[in-house]
């Protein structure tokens, strides 16, 4: 298939979250019958609920800065699914987008006509193979693995990983991980492995319980990044400096308080990884995440943020009320019908002198019109789409601030429209 037909293929598969397919057996049958391409590259394999993605950038940034040549894996994507795999921090190309998928594709319709699996891999199985062949092939030094949902029967969680990382842990996905933060701690434990150590950041104390039980039960060495003495702290709109284990300058220009906690698991795992610290330092310090707090317009200010839990909801009210109490604060906001809407908005909405409610191009888009019985707000608009709600806010004067906020859809389809 060519590349518009490959991903037409995946997104028929059904959405990644509300078709998984949890349980490892299904990949494992494809993944050998591919000849085993994720036995081929060494893993940092990163799981959690917040911060997954940007802990992984840090990361990568900095193998890449002590000159290795690096894979790095992440979900979802913002504007193309050839984002998801990436060799040396570029995406991968169309075309070779399009030749992983035929060969996944073949070894799969291969594996059901012989009754060796019951149906055709997942959305997320399928890519994550995907980039398994396509890591394979590139020879990479290190290969740099978020998690996509849970960790313990994520399809991720095949690989035997030099180190495994474990960013804040908070509520999402319920219906599929638990609804308690033990229960939820316990899937993404179960990325840990004999023999393998593990770095947990700063947790909640239910999820920091449950992850320490299980690194006790497979003697594993375990470094809490919150153990790294944090010295000097200086914050800004645009991101922070401070001083991490009384040597390591870090400067992280991810934006955000909550940044810091992720920058420091970073280096904690760099650290573990035996990475330099002139590595590490210059790796943070070019690290890039779009549509996390991602500053697009100066003109006015506007910023994109895929904040679609509550965790990443406070963390943008924390933003706000620290780097913008006293502006006009202008927000855009659409969310997927499978979230928490009511929470969030609960959140967000008080923050803002405007809220602009709308829908991204999804058939899971929650109706803009419904915001009105679910959240109130003395000032609420409804716009149909995002370009509709980027038009009331043309005229925004030079003290207002406008966020883009909700689902990454929404962030993706803005920041095309910004670009």
């Amino acid at each position: 298939m060519n590349y518009p037909d490959s991903v037409h293929f995946l997104y028929a598969l059904g959405n990644e979250i509300k078709t998984t397919k949890l349980g490892l057996d299904r990949i494992r049958c494809l993944l050998e019958g591919l000849g085993n391409p994720d036995r081929q590259s060494r893993f940092v394999h990163v799981a959690g609920t917040n911060g997954k993605g940007s802990t992984c950038a840090m990361i990568e940034s900095a193998l890449r800065a002590h000159g290795e040549k690096t894979g790095l894996f992440t979900s979802p994507h913002l504007s193309e699914p050839t984002e998801r795999i990436q060799v040396s921090r570029t995406a991968i190309a169309a075309e070779r987008f399009a030749g992983a998928f035929d060969r996944v594709h073949a070894c799969v319709e291969s594996l059901i006509r012989t009754g060796a699996i019951d149906m055709h891999t997942s959305y997320f199985e399928t890519v994550t193979a995907m980039a398994f062949l396509v890591f394979a092939e590139a020879r990479l030094d290190r290969v740099v693995l978020e998690v996509g949902l849970g960790g313990r029967l994520d399809a991720t969680n095949v690989v035997s990983p030099e180190l495994c990382v474990i960013t804040p842990i908070d509520f999402d996905h319920e219906a599929y991980l638990g609804r308690s933060l033990e229960a939820i701690a316990g899937e993404k434990a179960g990325i840990l492995k004999p023999g393998v150590p593990a770095v947990f950041a700063r947790q909640r104390p239910e999820a920091r319980a449950v992850l320490l039980d299980r690194a006790r039960a497979l003697e594993i060495p375990v470094t809490r990044a919150e153990d790294l003495e944090l010295r000097d702290l200086s914050l800004d709109a645009r991101g922070s400096r401070f001083t991490l284990g009384g040597h390591l300058q870090i400067r992280c220009p991810l934006a955000g308080e909550h940044q810091v906690e992720n920058a420091v698991a970073a280096a904690a795992a760099l650290l573990a990884l035996g990475i330099p610290k002139a590595a590490i330092e210059a790796g943070i310090a070019a690290a890039r995440w779009p549509g996390r707090l991602e500053l697009v317009s100066t003109n006015p200010e506007m910023v994109l943020d895929g904040a679609h839990n509550p965790a990443g909801a406070r963390a943008l009210a924390a933003y706000i009320d620290r780097f913008y109490s006293g502006r006009r604060v202008r927000l855009i906001f659409g969310a997927m019908r499978d979230k928490a809407i009511a929470e969030i908005a609960g959140i967000l909405f008080p923050r803002a002198d405007q809220v602009i409610v709308t829908a991204p191009r999804q058939a899971r888009a929650f109706s803009p019109e419904a915001m009105h019985g679910i959240a109130a707000h003395p000032n609420l608009t409804i716009a149909p789409r995002i370009e509709d709600a980027l038009a009331l806010v043309r005229g925004a004067g030079p003290d207002d601030v406008i966020f883009v906020t909700g689902s990454l859809f929404l962030v993706a389809e803005a920041r095309a429209l910004l670009s």
